[in-house]
């Protein structure tokens, strides 16, 4: 008798692990496959648009997926199982957890991803920066962490009223720290810097804005060396943005040619010379088209002209006076225009005991005339 009881409670604790085991096994496989046959569906759908959201989506469902699978097929099995009601519920209630937080992070990054990809081509969006994206994820995070207080039971109301009693003292051990952080938050709502500007700053320092973070803005120079400024300091300075209202700039270019010269001529030249180089400068401009002022005119020895012609933005200025100058000098020299050496013309007055004057030597490059 003592064997059939032995295989009889077998048996029962066999039905009892091997039904929920069996639905745990057959939802994963289930879900592996719905996942396979969806993704690639999505994917094809997403291969026909234009747009590179559904990418993003795809890219940022992917891991999650597969673990709420997972939390579906312990839930369905622990349904069948007669495990006693509070383990269950308990279970139960912990995989709720387990998905809110999940679902969470899945959209702290579905949006952290949909800002860095398109909050720059919505105008009337804040600018695309690190400190934006962090706090448009902190935002999630912050109702996904409301939500889950809820589902402990937890109000919310005297955790407040904590926070604003304790946020005074923070402020005050932290006031360089929220000092940078606002003075971020109101660089990047302005809008007058932005990653991708050209900025030079009152103390001299100049380049490309990379990133705003939390703390510090991040400007790489011309050099390829990085310029990390606080964002308080950047708040308070004096900033000239190269690249607003917009990134085309004037190129002034000065010309000196000697006192023989036709101006006419010189102009004519200088002109056909700009026009011709935007078609073969990179970032030289022929639209506004170049033109020359008599500016600023009459030199010690030399007649001074400004070439004034637009280049695309501000690096384009170097490489186009580069190749701007190389053109000028040629056609000058073929012209037979002289840019001309400085020139002095000294005065000396000597006078011998007789009273006849006695002319000085000449020195290099002056021209000396005794009175």
């Amino acid at each position: 008798m003592a064997m059939p009881t032995f295989q009889n409670f077998l048996w029962f604790w066999a039905m009892k692990v091997m039904l929920p085991l069996g639905i745990f096994i057959l939802t994963l496989v289930a879900g592996a496959i719905a996942k396979r046959q969806l993704f690639k569906i999505l994917r094809r759908w997403a291969g026909k648009t234009q747009t590179r959201a559904d990418d993003v989506l795809l890219e940022a469902l992917n891991r999650p997926f597969s673990f709420w699978i997972v939390i579906l097929a312990l839930h369905l099995a622990m349904q069948a199982s007669e495990l006693p009601a509070s383990i269950t519920a308990l279970t139960g209630k912990g995989l709720l957890i387990l998905w809110v937080i999940s679902l969470t992070l899945f959209a702290s990054r579905l949006v952290g991803q949909a800002i860095k990809n398109y909050g720059s081509t919505i105008d009337s969006a804040l600018p695309v920066n690190s400190l934006t994206e962090n706090l448009a994820r902190a935002g999630v995070l912050t109702v996904g962490g409301l939500v889950l207080l809820n589902l402990f039971g937890v109000s919310i109301t005297p955790i407040l009223t904590a926070l604003g009693v304790g946020g005074l003292a923070v402020a005050l051990a932290l006031q360089d720290t929220l000092s940078n952080l606002f003075a971020g938050f109101y660089i990047s709502i302005s809008g007058k810097i932005k990653p991708g500007h050209y900025i030079k700053l009152e103390s001299g320092q100049e380049g490309y804005i990379t990133d705003i973070t939390w703390r510090n803005t991040t400007i790489r120079a011309l050099q390829n060396n990085l310029i990390i400024i606080p964002n308080a300091k950047l708040a308070q300075a004096i900033v000239t943005n190269y690249h607003l209202p917009e990134k085309r700039m004037s190129l002034l270019v000065p010309i000196n040619v000697s006192y023989d010269c036709d101006p006419e001529e010189v102009e004519c030249i200088l002109i056909e010379e700009a026009k011709q180089g935007a078609l073969y400068v990179p970032g030289l401009l022929a639209e506004p088209e170049p033109f020359v002022r008599f500016i600023p005119g009459f030199g010690d020895s030399s007649l001074n002209f400004t070439l004034i012609c637009q280049v695309a933005e501000f690096v384009d200025q170097y490489f186009a006076q580069h190749e701007l100058r190389k053109r000028i000098f040629k056609r000058f020299r073929a012209a037979g225009i002289e840019i001309p050496f400085p020139i002095r013309t000294v005065y000396l007055r000597s006078q011998t005991t007789d009273g006849v004057l006695q002319n000085a030597p000449l020195a290099s490059g002056t021209t000396v005339q005794n009175r």
